[in-house]
């Protein structure tokens, strides 16, 4: 596994995984709901051969704390807070996966001094849910994460904000879309239609369904150190 470390964010302790040089370039990858830094294990390896990587547990996940208080903005500003405690003051890398990717194009849109370039990964567009949101239910199997979380995530991708929306013409980053192909529960079209208001933005598609980067971690690596070396 990756060097796990953990710094305090405001009043929040997030925990992190590193790979690579420590002075490589840096970029920073964001985990989706109800999964951890552990996720990106294989594709953080891969990553690691050519930058400087940071896999975060995000609030209520894995190693970091569970505060009982979620929505993805607040996972953006704890994000945007490990990049100045960790003093990543110059732009970075930033690569979402599902929830993870909607805090990184939130993280573009507030801070976007500090996203050289954006990767989202099956990530779910700014869209009102087309169809009635099912009940969530509690696994019965254990859980790695805060449950709380995942109603409260759940909620807000089904009914956005719609400055999100508003504000995906306002990225300036150059940005990749990854898709998980015919095997993905996740609507190409709309997706295809968020890509069209992003600027400067272009997507891939690798068949591995909706957790790309654990299914395909070499194949989704080389897409992303690609991109990020364009």
């Amino acid at each position: 596994m990756g060097d796990l470390s953990v710094v305090d964010v405001g009043d929040v302790r997030l925990a992190y995984r590193t790979w690579g040089d420590s002075f490589g370039t840096p970029i920073v990858l964001l985990h989706g709901l109800g999964s951890s830094s552990a996720s990106w294990e294989e594709a953080g390896q891969a990553l690691g051969e050519e930058w400087r990587v940071y896999a975060i547990d995000l609030r209520g996940h894995g190693e970091s704390d569970w505060p009982d208080e979620y929505s993805v903005e607040l996972m953006r500003d704890d994000v945007y807070g490990f990049l100045d405690e960790l003093e990543l003051v110059d732009r970075v890398g930033v690569v979402g996966h599902g929830m993870g990717g909607v805090v990184a194009y939130l993280l573009a849109q507030e801070h976007a001094d500090r996203v050289e370039r954006l990767v989202m990964e099956e990530t779910p567009p700014p869209f009102p849910a087309e169809t009635p949101q099912a009940p969530v239910v509690h696994p019965d199997a254990p859980i790695d994460y805060d449950w709380p979380v995942v109603p409260a995530i759940t909620k807000q991708l089904a009914d956005p904000d719609p400055q999100w929306l508003e504000g995906l013409n306002e990225i300036v980053a150059p940005s990749l879309i990854i898709t998980g192909g015919p095997d993905s529960s996740m609507s190409a079209d709309r997706i295809a239609e968020m890509a069209v208001l992003i600027p400067d933005c272009h997507s891939v598609t690798i068949s591995a369904g909706h957790h790309v980067h654990e299914n395909h971690p070499r194949e989704f690596a080389q897409q992303v150190s690609e991109f990020l070396s364009s």
